[in-house]
């Protein structure tokens, strides 16, 4: 049993405030220092706004990547039975169990010019490593598990004799697919979809590996917060980091909108 609403309550907020607000606000505060002319200098320089494109980009690649894998992984895992199955659900968890740096350091390796892959793609003028592909494919790596974790139990409960109704009254593999299994994980897929994105803008361990880092051409955000960072300007840092923050919040609202949109949609029907 748990304790009383009130303790329960107060836990929680004291825990919400120490870990998550109170390091906000002083990111806010620091920020705060800077005049808005000053700020909107700052966020909107030609290497920043390079940065964002760069960040977005491949961010954005490797959700729609994570997306199709993802929702494909899931579904192998949840509707069928082959020797080495449980093996593969384990490896869908290894970006989180993984040092970042250490995933960097090995994607780096495996898509080298002379890596495993990274020689038959560069062999056909497809170079991976140090490009913004790179960065994509970093990216892609550490979010994947999201995608895959929010879609699997979802299926997992689906009952399957919505599916057999369906087929019963004479809808074909597609169109069960279609108007009986994908209403049912779009919410989850959507939400899915949306960590993966949020955790590809915060990307940093894996990605300065095989990125390069050259200003203005594979420079993502969070590498050009941490130079600020080094260069002992906190404030400039803090106002890189808090439009990374904005950028991922808002994405995060939207997604929970266009869920709950979906849903108010489903229970009319």
């Amino acid at each position: 049993m748990l304790p009383g609403f009130r303790l329960t309550l107060g836990c929680t907020l004291v825990y919400l405030v120490l870990i998550v607000l109170l390091p906000l606000a002083a990111l806010a505060l620091k920020a705060a220092s800077l005049t808005p002319a000053q700020f909107l200098a700052i966020v909107t320089s030609a290497r920043a706004l390079a940065s964002y494109e760069v960040t977005l980009g491949m961010a954005l690649a490797a959700t729609l990547f994570n997306g199709v894998v993802g929702l494909l992984l899931a579904w192998v895992l949840v509707r069928y039975r082959f020797p080495g199955r449980r093996l593969l659900d384990a490896i869908v968890d290894l970006p989180f169990a993984l040092p970042t740096a250490v995933a960097g350091i090995a994607l780096t390796a495996l898509f080298a010019k002379n890596g495993w892959f990274g020689a038959p793609l560069a062999a056909i003028g497809l170079p991976v490593a140090y490009t913004p592909l790179g960065i994509a494919v970093a990216m892609a790596f550490t979010s994947l598990p999201f995608v895959v974790r929010s879609v699997q139990p979802v299926l997992e409960d689906l009952d399957a004799g919505v599916e057999e109704a369906a087929r019963t009254l004479g809808a074909g593999d597609w169109s069960t697919l279609r108007h009986v299994v994908w209403p049912a994980i779009l919410p989850a897929f959507l939400a899915g979809c949306s960590l993966a994105f949020a955790r590809s803008l915060g990307e940093f361990g894996a990605v300065i590996f095989i990125a390069g880092n050259r200003p203005m051409q594979t420079e993502i955000a969070a590498l050009l917060v941490f130079i600020r960072l080094e260069e002992y300007d906190y404030a400039a840092a803090a106002a890189l980091a808090l439009t990374i923050l904005a950028a991922a919040f808002l994405l995060l609202l939207a997604t929970n909108l266009l869920q709950a949109r979906f849903l108010r949609h489903v229970d009319r029907r």
